[in-house]
């Protein structure tokens, strides 16, 4: 009998290698938007109550119940702790990246999609979602957080402005890249149960984005969760969902430069840097955004060419105002661990760093 310990397996994976998820992701939300439209055509009410202005969510019900409101608290939780257990058992036990899925990814892709589906009944039954009991600016606050975060992570890769690094403290975000899954997932969830399924045309743009994002959040270490093109798709996708419900609200007059102008300047100062553009290509870019915003402001009047800077001047101090926020307390936890002496055993191994060549640069966005 060999007295030799066999070497310990490999975790296995699905299949060795996955198609870029702007190939099969964008049909797949596509579906499943589609859905959500079916059901809203059946599920419409015409005894809500009138809207009062920006700070009212006009889709709820009048009178809710305690089981309307069970039914979208429970299905949030349920939902919010099943991804948060996900995303810890893959940073635990997992902690590699690999071309293809893990397990682990497969089981986060069928546990989104059962949720959704049970969104879509609990809709169809309950209608209310989470809009009944938290402020409107809940849910929105919670995507502009995701987005200055991704900022402040990719600021390592792409830099802040026009290529260059903001200086942000490297501790911050060091915790940002380990941690944002959680963030990340809440803010999906939240927004994903906030509202009921319903079929206007800013919901299903909505919920589109919100299923990229989901399908984005299971794929966690995984090559495709940090493919440049993919990622860059989804912040993008912010300026087209915006800019269309503007237009959807306020008609073609309305507050939709703001949003479109602002998120597009985002795009050509920041996020166009780090996916290796031409510098060609790159002034092309920017001069057809000064050149679009001097063809609008020339109708609409340089009175109002201010809005344009609104959502650039907001993501980019938060940038800063959350590091100054989360530096003392990263700092705080380090001099409690130093003083506690280096981890050992089973902590030390969930702190150990995915080694360089399985960790690249481009950051996860979920995970």
């Amino acid at each position: 009998m060999s007295s030799s310990t066999p070497s310990p397996t490999r975790p296995s994976r699905l299949p060795t290698r996955m198609p870029n998820p702007l190939i099969w992701a964008i049909p797949v939300a596509l579906a499943l938007t589609g859905v959500v439209w079916l059901v809203g055509e059946q599920i419409h009410r015409t005894d809500l109550l009138p809207d009062t202005g920006p700070s009212w969510y006009y889709w709820q019900l009048p009178e809710p119940t305690v089981w309307t409101r069970l039914s979208a608290w429970g299905g949030y939780v349920a939902h919010q702790l099943a991804l948060w257990g996900l995303i810890y058992y893959a940073q635990t036990r997992v902690r590699r990246y690999t071309a293809g899925l893990h397990p682990i990814n497969a089981v986060a892709l069928g546990v989104n999609f059962a949720f959704i589906v049970l969104h879509l009944a609990q809709s169809v039954f309950f209608y209310d979602g989470l809009a009944q009991d938290v402020s409107i600016y809940s849910s929105q606050g919670s995507v502009i957080l995701l987005l200055v975060v991704v900022l402040l992570m990719e600021n390592r890769r792409r830099g802040m402005f026009f290529g260059r690094k903001a200086p942000l403290a490297r501790r911050v975000v060091d915790v940002a890249r380990r941690y944002h899954g959680y963030l990340f997932s809440w803010a999906i969830v939240y927004t994903f149960w906030y509202h009921p399924a319903e079929y206007t045309q800013g919901h299903l743009i909505g919920f589109f984005y919100i299923f990229l994002l989901l399908i984005q959040g299971s794929l966690f270490f995984t090559r495709s969760h940090t493919d440049r093109w993919w990622t860059l798709t989804l912040e993008v996708m912010v300026l087209i969902h915006g800019a269309l419900v503007a237009v959807m609200q306020a008609g073609p007059t309305g507050f939709w430069p703001m949003f479109f102008f602002g998120f597009f300047g985002i795009f050509v100062i920041t996020q166009m840097h780090g996916v290796g553009l031409s510098r060609l290509t790159r002034w092309l870019l920017g001069g057809t955004y000064v050149l679009a915003v001097l063809g609008v402001y020339t109708f609409r009047g340089f009175d109002k060419v201010d809005e344009i800077v609104r959502i650039p001047v907001i993501e980019y101090g938060l940038v800063f105002l959350l590091t100054l926020l989360v530096w003392p307390v990263v700092a705080l936890v380090d001099a409690i661990r130093r003083r506690r002496g280096p981890a050992t055993g089973a902590t030390a191994a969930r702190e150990t760093p995915v080694p360089a060549k399985e960790s690249p640069e481009r950051l996860p966005r979920s995970g």
